[in-house]
């Protein structure tokens, strides 16, 4: 475990991410099937396959121009609110990241909060409005902190880890105030958010990915 992430191991989290979506799809659709449209667990597939096929296609030697064609291709692949969404935070993130081939603590912070600011500027969703910002912000406030506390970066992505699936498990009881799931009142609480679900997920990927041994 380095203290910096390099684009191969960037690649591995998006890798892993579709690997634990494919294996969660029937979960989060689920989730979205109590309080949306059924399908964000099938959008997410769907997305995350292309993704991988855009990676098996081609190789980008930049962080943002990895992160410009993953942005890209959820936007024009997934349906509903998540492809915006999702696109929005990973074309942020490599914006954020610029042109470069690896990112220290500080630079793989900062690309996911602007990942976040491009969520929150995309869906003006708040904290407790029952979304995927209910998990991702307390990860990225998470990182910041370990990050602050002298954590080396695999290790503060742990503690966003656990911060996103807190994050995720506390939508239960919300009432959802922004989507599909808005309309339900409070017939939505008692449900867990699936966008909050998947962007565990997202995290979960991550830190499992910079956990692995390095193969250098």
């Amino acid at each position: 475990m380095g203290d910096t992430i390099d684009i191969h191991q960037l690649v591995g989290w998006l890798r892993r991410f579709h690997d634990l979506v494919q294996d969660q799809t029937a979960y989060l659709t689920e989730l979205d099937s109590a309080i949306g449209d059924a399908d964000h667990g099938t959008n997410m597939a769907r997305g995350m396959e292309s993704v991988v096929g855009k990676l098996d296609s081609g190789s980008a030697s930049t962080v943002d121009e990895l992160f410009k064609t993953v942005g890209m291709t959820l936007v024009t692949t997934v349906g509903g609110a998540s492809g915006p969404l999702y696109g929005t935070l990973f074309l942020r993130f490599g914006a954020a990241a610029g042109a470069v081939d690896r990112l220290d603590g500080a630079g793989l912070a900062a690309a996911l909060r602007a990942g976040l600011d491009g969520v929150v500027a995309r869906g003006k969703a708040e904290a407790g409005d029952k979304t995927m910002f209910d998990a991702l912000s307390p990860a990225v406030d998470a990182l910041d902190a370990a990050l602050a506390g002298g954590a080396a970066p695999a290790d503060a992505v742990a503690v966003a880890r656990d911060a996103a699936i807190a994050g995720r498990d506390a939508t239960g009881p919300l009432v959802a105030k922004k989507g599909r799931a808005s309309y339900l009142g409070e017939r939505s609480v008692g449900h867990i958010d699936p966008g909050s679900a998947s962007t565990a997920l997202l995290i979960s990927a991550l830190a499992d990915e910079l956990a692995a041994p390095s193969e250098a």
